[in-house]
């Protein structure tokens, strides 16, 4: 087995990359040391457009590379689900929530890669320069690589953010137009990396700062040194990063593969980790000896979203219809295998603000066929949009898509499937032609804001978050209202009203929750499972002591 990994990678580090966008990065010694001895592959499905998670609006960049790469002022404990220091080893709520201050954390080198060699290390420059490009639009890195920051453009932050100021070269302080309580969540998530502002600078010297988000340097545990569109990304370990050296020399994160041929990768040996593995696989990963499952709770929702904004889905009658024809319990058994529940909200069940009177969805085709006949909409054509790539929601979206098909055509509605590869934002493919849309969100915030305003507030259509291009000032106006206190009983309240006028209007059906699912080799140590995206690789490593028998 080990023979096989060893020639496979030296395959890898001696193959000429391809740039597709990317730049493509050359190996930076000889010859690769055995990736049994020094690291271990990582095999996931997805598609790369960006090494910036600033940019992203979910996918590899966020769930994988980022807490690799960079790191944030605050993290989220995977455990307790509350904030704890990154970065910024402490922080101030002042202003009733108003303004932000953070106390930067001493003595953090930033990377040494072939393209930057750092002179100093982390300060509050860096900071205001991380978050002043996404929140200023006059910022001179503003517009590089087309000016799009998903996330926070969704929630409205160049427009709620006042300053981002440096105090001392070891305090940040921002400056929100209104109390916001869900600020300190939204810093925290994978979206709101720290880069370097002296590496910006170089670029700026040199012309070249497009090379900011496809070179990247940040000051995470392990820094990019290869990649390969479609094929590879080989991360090297960070051998000054600030929380001590990473166990592993290095990490191989595999692109080429799909659905059984990475199962197949991780029996052989070729893959070490198996990130969202189908569920219709869990006989096989947990019957197999020399293999290790992973399950937890996850912070992320799959759904059907309504081009609302399009007839006949104009109608809320039309939506309603639908979510009666859509037998979510078959969609438990043959897509979920008992890693999800159906789901009620829009909300997983694991966020504070869930409403617990939320009802699931009735399924009734005969209520259905009324409706629709009541409406004069007894024969439609719907084109619904799919994601080809499995995802930490939906283990198999094109199956689900054919149950999906299937339901509606008992309706009298017939549906065509578009397979959409990639990411649809990222991909800009999220026009107003499409009827329907299956999709999903997870984020690594416990904060119900993390999931209404990317999703369904107005301004999330123009960052192209808001798949129904669903418009209701009303309900901006309840998400704005539930900033306003820092008191979570009150915002809990506001959250429920909203809830309930999701299920009124029914921009989205939401469809199932599901557990977060990674399986692994026996012989690897530390891995750690977030409810919120995958955790830093730094503590990964091998112990093969006692191997298991086939």
């Amino acid at each position: 087995m080990g023979i096989k990994r060893s020639s496979i990678l030296t395959l890898l580090w001696v193959t000429v990359m391809a740039s597709s966008g990317l730049p493509t990065m050359a190996a930076q010694t000889p010859s690769p040391p055995d990736i049994r001895q020094s690291g271990f592959v990582y095999c996931v499905n997805g598609l790369l457009n960006t090494f910036n998670p600033q940019m992203a609006s979910s996918g590899l960049t966020v769930d994988t590379l980022s807490a690799q790469i960079y790191d944030r002022l605050l993290d989220v404990d995977p455990y307790t689900y509350r904030l704890i220091p990154e970065l910024a080893q402490s922080w101030e709520v002042l202003d009733n929530g108003a303004t932000y201050r953070f106390h930067l954390r001493k003595n953090v080198p930033f990377q040494r890669t072939a393209w930057f060699t750092p002179t100093r290390n982390l300060n509050a420059d860096d900071v205001v320069f991380s978050f002043a490009r996404m929140f200023d639009i006059h910022h001179p890195y503003h517009d590089v690589n087309g000016g799009d920051y998903p996330y926070f453009d969704s929630l409205q932050f160049p427009d709620s953010v006042q300053s981002v100021r440096k105090l001392d070269n070891d305090t940040v302080e921002f400056r929100l137009n209104s109390p916001d309580a869900s600020f300190l969540w939204h810093i925290a998530t994978h979206y709101a990396p720290v880069l370097s502002e002296e590496y910006a600078e170089q670029l700026t010297a040199a012309g070249r700062q497009e090379q900011i988000d496809r070179q990247p340097v940040g000051t995470g545990p392990f820094m990019l040194n290869e990649y390969r569109a479609g094929q590879f990304i080989r991360l090297l370990r960070h051998d000054a990063y600030w929380r001590g050296r990473p166990r592993m020399s290095q990490v191989v994160i595999d692109l080429g593969a799909g659905g059984i041929g990475r199962l197949s990768k991780l029996l052989t040996g070729e893959c070490d980790v198996l990130a969202y593995p189908a569920a219709s696989q869990l006989p096989v990963l947990r019957d197999d000896p020399r293999l290790r499952l992973t399950l937890r709770p996850g912070m992320n929702i799959a759904y059907l979203a309504f081009n609302t904004a399009k007839p006949p889905l104009d109608d809320v009658r039309v939506r309603q219809a639908i979510a009666l024809s859509i037998n979510n319990q078959r969609l438990m058994q043959s897509i979920y295998y008992g890693t999800a529940e159906t789901a009620a909200s829009i909300l997983p069940r694991a966020s504070w603000a869930y409403d617990n009177e939320a009802k699931v969805s009735e399924y009734n085709p005969d209520k259905a066929r009324a409706l629709l006949h009541a409406i004069g909409k007894d024969n439609m054509e719907l084109r619904l949009w799919v994601p080809t790539a499995s995802q930490s929601y939906n283990p198999s979206p094109l199956k689900t898509a054919e149950l999906i098909q299937a339901d509606l055509a008992q309706v009298g509605i017939k549906v065509i499937i578009v397979p959409v590869e990639g990411r649809f934002q990222e991909a800009r493919l999220m026009t107003m032609n499409h009827d329907l849309t299956l999709a999903g969100w997870s984020t690594d915030s416990n904060d119900p804001d993390s999931f209404f305003r990317p999703l369904l507030s107005c301004a999330a259509i123009r960052s192209q978050t808001n798949y129904a291009h669903w418009c209701q000032p009303l309900f901006d106006q309840l998400l704005h209202s539930a900033l306003l206190s820092q008191q979570l009983a009150g915002r809990m309240e506001t959250y429920r009203d909203a809830q309930r006028m999701l299920e009124e209007q029914l921009p989205v059906l939401p469809l199932a929750s599901s557990l977060r699912l990674q399986a692994y080799r026996y012989d690897i140590k530390g891995l750690v499972l977030s409810p919120f995206g995958n955790a830093s690789f730094a503590g990964v490593y091998r112990d093969d002591s006692q191997e298991p028998k086939p």
